[in-house]
């Protein structure tokens, strides 16, 4: 079998789709017992509509950027594995970096040198880097989140510089993945700088006329119209 054959097969299939329904089983008997709990302290059953409606509005708009982003990982990494780390937990920008730290190791320019190439061995290594190196952050959440949720607030209650090195950091963390993507060459460098624009133009846009709906758009439209470019820029710089 080649590297797609294993990635598209159909006990990964049904592994993923066992893995998503458990998921999903959990989420509803949540909400359940969410609802019950919310009428026992005396919540109209008008509030809690409100809420489940509010929430799924705000949960499936923001969802736009992972379903493009899905589009991406499939190229690489077939249906089911992608479908099952953008549906439980992870990221595109962690998955495919993961993936591509497993195919360099190796000794291949990137994981989509490595898919193109067909080589099975490395299949069920990317899929357990990907997922026992996610496993940190979300092991790291449960022994530490309280620490530094208190240790952030210190900070803040102080003023100045702290409420400044607290309100950077996720832009910190984002921006530490740029380097890697401008050392790729002209057409990661081009995808990544617009981007970069439209997502500023949205900014500007949100401002300017008010729109705050935009902002759940923002990153959708950003991922989208970066992948429209990439075919521009190939063709340009490639």
């Amino acid at each position: 079998m080649t590297f797609s054959q294993i990635m598209n097969s159909k006990l990964l299939y049904i592994l993923v789709i066992a893995a998503i329904a458990y998921v999903l089983v959990f989420s509803v008997l949540t909400l359940i017992h969410s609802w019950k709990h919310g009428q026992e302290i005396g919540l109209s059953k008008e509030k809690l509509k409100g809420a489940i409606i509010s929430s799924a509005i705000y949960s499936i708009l923001p969802s736009i950027s992972i379903i493009i982003g899905l589009f991406s990982l499939t190229a690489v990494l077939g249906v089911p594995w992608s479908w099952f780390r953008l549906s439980v937990v992870g990221s595109v920008m962690y998955e495919l970096m993961a993936a591509d730290m497993v195919a360099t190791a190796s000794g291949y320019e990137s994981i989509g040198a490595l898919s193109a190439s067909g080589d099975p061995q490395l299949a069920g290594t990317i899929m357990f880097v990907m997922s026992v190196c996610i496993l940190g952050g979300i092991v790291g959440s449960i022994i530490f989140t309280k620490s530094i949720q208190s240790g952030l607030e210190k900070a803040r209650s102080k003023g100045g510089f702290g409420i400044l090195a607290t309100s950077v950091l996720s832009i910190s963390i984002t921006a530490a993945y740029v380097p890697l993507q401008l050392s790729k060459g002209l057409v990661y460098t081009a995808v990544l700088l617009t981007s970069a624009l439209v997502a500023v133009l949205h900014n500007v846009i949100i401002k300017k006329f008010h729109c705050n709906w935009l902002k759940n758009f923002v990153m959708a439209d950003s991922l989208l119209l970066g992948m429209i470019s990439s075919l521009l820029w190939i063709n340009l710089l490639g």
